[in-house]
């Protein structure tokens, strides 16, 4: 089997999750190549997501391992299933960096989301008009070409909740994210309306911090936080000025719960956000 030179987030993630067990069950990488008559670079790829494992030999390493976390060894053999191309993402490996098919493969699995969002609105929720206005403020300019595959890609993640049963979607809004009028004033007040009208679906709920608010200052970075099938599998993404970043350590998952735990006490309740919004479209 030849090895990936681009593994996808998942893969990586499955790989990353064996050699945690590995690791806090003591074995060796060696010992675990005996177990499967494999040899140790072999092992070294699997868990860095380069060289696939089937389900069978997942089940036999969670045994060497004493793993008795069934619905963790489940969730992983799952990812096993998963064949490369299945997701609607895949047509866009090779035209969009990495980094963008990873969110939406995160966003198509996660059991739950949340959100918080200093600057900017969610992109899933985004219309059309607002995300080609983000992008038209990159640095360097952003070929045309390119602002319009960008466009298109996000304008897609919101399949998620064309399904029978969405994913819940908690976004916590800072009030300056909602003041920003990007792409200018009819721009943004139709941003806002849809942002009202998202926020009247069952799975979705909108909270907003204020700039009057004194309980919580931390607005710098947007926060994506995706429920796994298992605590376990949660993820994290951070956007920065480098690139969007996942992070999966235990220490990590507990800050950023932590961080988006006091983000919702500190938010008006649902009304009460949504009659902000309202306030603020009125002013546009």
């Amino acid at each position: 089997m030849p090895l990936r030179d681009n593994p996808s987030a998942r893969q990586v993630r499955l790989g990353s999750e064996l050699r945690k067990l590995r690791e806090s069950a003591g074995r060796t990488a060696r010992e675990a190549a005996g177990l499967l008559s494999t040899d140790q670079a072999k092992i070294s790829h699997i868990e860095a997501g380069r060289l696939g494992i089937s389900e069978e030999r997942v089940r036999r390493l969670a045994v060497f391992y004493s793993c008795d976390d069934t619905a963790l060894i489940d969730a992983l053999c799952a990812i096993t299933r998963e064949s490369r191309g299945q997701g609607w993402w895949e047509a866009y490996r090779g035209v969009l960096a990495p980094g963008f098919l990873d969110v939406a493969e995160l966003e198509h699995h996660a059991t739950s989301l949340r959100a918080l969002q200093p600057m900017t609105l969610p992109g899933v929720f985004q219309t059309e008009d607002y995300t080609r206005a983000v992008y038209g403020g990159h640095i360097p300019v952003l070929p045309a070409e390119e602002v319009d595959v960008r466009v298109e890609f996000r304008q897609k993640r919101r399949q998620i909740f064309e399904r029978d049963v969405p994913p819940p979607f908690v976004m916590v809004i800072h009030e300056a994210a909602l003041r920003m009028r990007v792409g200018g004033r009819k721009v943004a007040r139709a941003q806002l309306v849809h942002l009202l009208e998202v926020s009247e679906r069952p799975a979705v709920t909108l909270r907003v911090i204020p700039f009057t608010s004194e309980e919580f200052v931390e607005a710098t970075q947007p926060v994506l936080y995706a429920g796994g099938v298992v605590p376990r599998l949660d993820t994290v993404q951070v956007d920065s000025v480098v690139g969007g970043i996942l992070l999966d350590g235990g220490v990590q998952l507990k800050k950023y719960g932590t961080l988006l735990d006091l983000a919702e006490r500190a938010a008006l309740d649902e009304e009460g956000s949504r009659r902000f919004v309202h306030d603020i479209t009125r002013e546009l």
